[in-house]
């Protein structure tokens, strides 16, 4: 699936939910269900700048499971349930695409759900250093 598609359908599950309580409820739920990062990968070089919470994410660029270009493997965790959702979802969209896809993404899911009007300053805050530090492991990797 390309990364709109995937956008597209986080954006039609959160509008079947007209309650923010009920979203914030999906997004524990998404964080809950991640999968835990191995310890290993919990270390200062991987913790994102800027969030209020403990965000560790852990990029490879990997063979892709199709055709010859690379893919960046995402994995990440946090250490606050909301926090947890949101990574979830930023996984879901960006994981397994290329650099040049992660750097052309227009990442417009997270103002049709809501997210960011939604969620306190300094959580706004930390997604958007979990989205900058993202695409700076995509230019490094391109």
């Amino acid at each position: 699936m390309t990364i709109n598609e995937i956008q597209d359908e986080i954006i039609e599950e959160f509008e079947g939910f007209d309650d923010w309580m009920d979203k914030y409820q999906m997004l524990i739920d998404l964080g809950n269900d991640l999968e835990p990062l191995p310890e290993q990968y919990k270390t200062e070089q991987n913790l994102i700048d800027g969030c209020q919470s403990r965000v560790w994410v852990q990029c490879d660029l990997v063979p892709a499971a199709e055709g010859d270009a690379n893919v960046m493997h995402l994995q990440a965790d946090s250490d606050a349930l909301i926090v947890k959702g949101i990574v979830a979802l930023l996984l879901r969209v960006l994981n397994d695409h290329t650099p040049q896809e992660i750097l052309d993404a227009d990442l417009y899911f997270i103002e049709r759900i809501g997210l960011r009007e939604h969620l306190s300053p300094t959580r706004s805050n930390g997604l958007l250093a979990m989205v900058r530090q993202i695409r700076a492991y995509a230019i490094a990797m391109r």
